[in-house]
């Protein structure tokens, strides 16, 4: 079975135990994240759309980090513009440890609390004379 999901605007193919570098996330090492899934195969066949629409991927986060150098040259002829610039993509690097449908908290039966009205003060007080 595998899943694909979107992060950062990006979409990645994810199966159980792969190792996939993502867009940085504000997520400590060793932390729990979920990514909603955009569509699913398995034996049973392909599904996307409102039937995945509770399915989560699981994911560990396993480290942070950059990725490699790229370089930025910007040119212009006969104009004597150059511009030389690095760039690092920071991303994080995270394990699927599962894909499934999310668990929902399970809601509390609370009995239902009949409200006391408070005594109205109001019918004690005398009506202001008008003028």
């Amino acid at each position: 079975m595998y899943a694909i999901f979107e992060n950062g605007s990006k979409q990645y193919k994810a199966c159980v135990g792969d190792l996939l570098k993502v867009e940085k996330l504000n997520a400590e090492v060793g932390a729990t994240v979920e990514f909603p899934v955009v569509l699913t195969a398995d034996e049973n066949g392909i599904a996307c759309g409102a039937e995945v629409k509770d399915v989560k991927v699981i994911c560990e986060v396993v480290s942070h980090g950059k990725d490699r150098k790229i370089i930025v040259f910007k040119y212009k002829p006969k104009k004597n513009e150059r511009k030389k610039q690095g760039h690092r993509q920071p991303f994080t690097q995270v394990k699927v440890t599962a894909i499934g449908a999310a668990e929902k908290p399970a809601k509390k039966t609370a009995a239902k609390k009949t409200a006391k009205k408070p005594v109205a003060a109001e019918a004690e007080a005398t009506p202001a004379a008008a003028e």
